[in-house]
């Protein structure tokens, strides 16, 4: 047991029917880690991914080495006889997720595919989808959002702007439906795209990496042949994962014992209460889980759990007050600089961004802290940022989060974080421990699980008030 921090017992040791794990940073907290912890330590039978689609990347890392990257199956995969469900507001990425199976089964998991069930409403995220998604950020040129290049906001864009025309899980077994849908995604993404080139600065056009970029995706809208190559590519998917009724769904997730629900991304990231424009086009809050709960006819409880990281990260473009270069020391072995985001950052633990995102995620049951081995490779430990000096504003110790859906106010805040600079305490962090009383003094609520390293071995429950 880690003897550093206030513990409630109960929540560690008595295992709830519905339990979510919602991540308080900008993603990579260990939302992974935490989801196969907790499989095994409630015997979880489920996990419900409620939000996101392919953009996720959730690691898990058994004790024996083997690693894998969690996209679209629930991150308690590895632990035999745990389903998956994706449920209707995930946006499915059929390719991607025959992907992934060949992993798994390289990593010794032969049976993902039958432990899935998919929502025939789920949207589909195809190669239009994708194709645009990228043209849109190289068009923004240098005021690009960070997109991950899969098409997931591109697929919430149309379907938000097309409902009807929306391509979903259920309409994947019907081919003529199908491919009239892609037909006519495919037609209106190439007409709107058809002068791109045309949109792009005199100094980019000469670019011949950006100009090479965008004739491919170009392309892509172009190819008529790509609808039914891409309906035969899925075929395996469509033929091993029916689509499944609210109602058979229900019928799983009242089987006897937990049900976990894995979030995606995290609250600082999410489509209503993240830093505008650099957001995910999900909600990734207590609420979603609950509507989803509600929507089922289910009338549990769910014990809600926040999970952060000792340090911050963020993938790509957006503000982080306390970016720091030194912190690329930290090991970060499943994160890299490639890809449509760039690269990732690094920062100080930040108690104005932990109070916003406590704020934002809805009622949390305990904390969930990942990553407290980073001590034994920072001698001179971690800072502290308990406020922000704002240029034009002075010291500022808390954000406000818009009271309804408004991107302009978000959007404000972004302008103020990208305005900051961190107020740090004169005193660094240099053991867990001290880390954790800090913590516990910021989240006024249980800290139930660390890990001090890459499995669910290195997870123990807190106890500040041990010796």
């Amino acid at each position: 047991m880690l003897a550093t921090g206030a513990l409630d017992n109960r929540i560690a040791s008595d295992p709830p029917k519905f339990a979510s794990i919602l991540g308080l940073g900008f993603g990579d907290c260990g939302k992974g880690l935490f989801t196969d912890f907790l499989c095994r330590q409630w015997k979880a039978h489920t996990v419900v991914r409620f939000n996101g689609g392919a953009q996720a990347g959730h690691n898990v890392v058994l004790p024996d080495g083997r690693h894998h990257t969690f996209s679209q199956f629930g991150s308690g995969t590895f632990d035999p006889g745990v389903r998956t469900v994706l449920a209707s507001p995930v946006v499915v990425h059929p390719g991607a997720l025959l992907v992934e199976n060949r992993f798994l089964k390289n990593a010794g998991v032969d049976d993902a595919l039958a432990r899935l069930m998919i929502d025939g409403r789920c949207r589909i995220n195809t190669p239009f989808h994708q194709a645009a998604g990228r043209l849109r950020e190289i068009l923004r040129g240098t005021a690009a959002h960070g997109t991950c290049g899969i098409g997931f906001g591109e697929t919430v864009r149309h379907s938000l702007d097309n409902p009807v025309c929306a391509l979903r899980y259920g309409d994947l077994f019907e081919p003529r439906k199908a491919r009239e849908k892609l037909a006519a995604l495919q037609l209106e993404l190439r007409l709107e795209f058809a002068s791109a080139p045309a949109s792009v600065s005199q100094s980019a056009l000469r670019n011949a990496d950006i100009l090479g970029r965008m004739e491919s995706e170009v392309g892509v809208l172009r190819d008529e042949t790509i609808p039914d190559r891409w309906v035969a590519s899925i075929a395996e998917l469509l033929q091993k994962v029916p689509s499944a009724t609210p109602e058979s769904i229900v019928d799983t997730i009242r089987s006897p014992g937990t049900v976990l629900f894995e979030g995606a991304q995290g609250i600082l990231l999410d489509e209503w209460k993240g830093f505008h424009p650099h957001t995910t086009w999900s909600s990734t809050h207590a609420g979603s889980v609950e509507e989803l709960v509600l929507e089922w006819g289910l009338s549990e409880s769910v014990r809600h759990l926040g999970v952060l990281r000792t340090y911050l990260m963020r993938h790509g473009q957006g503000p982080l007050p306390t970016h720091d270069t030194e912190l690329q020391r930290l090991s970060e072995p499943h994160n890299h600089h490639e890809g449509w985001q760039g690269a990732f950052r690094q920062g100080h633990p930040d108690a104005v961004l932990m109070r916003y995102a406590l704020e934002c995620i809805g009622p949390l049951s305990g904390i969930l802290v990942s990553h407290l081995d980073a001590f034994e490779s920072l001698s001179e430990g971690l800072k502290w940022c308990g406020a922000y000096d704002v240029e034009g504003m002075g010291r500022l110790e808390k954000l406000e989060p818009a009271k309804s859906r408004d991107l302009a106010a978000q959007e404000k805040l972004t302008v103020i974080l990208g305005r900051a600079r961190p107020c740090f305490d004169p005193i660094t962090i240099g053991t867990r421990r001290e880390f954790l009383e800090r913590l516990s003094q910021t989240v006024a609520m249980p800290i139930i699980f660390g890990s001090t390293g890459k499995t669910y071995r290195d997870v123990a429950e807190i106890n500040l008030a041990a010796n």
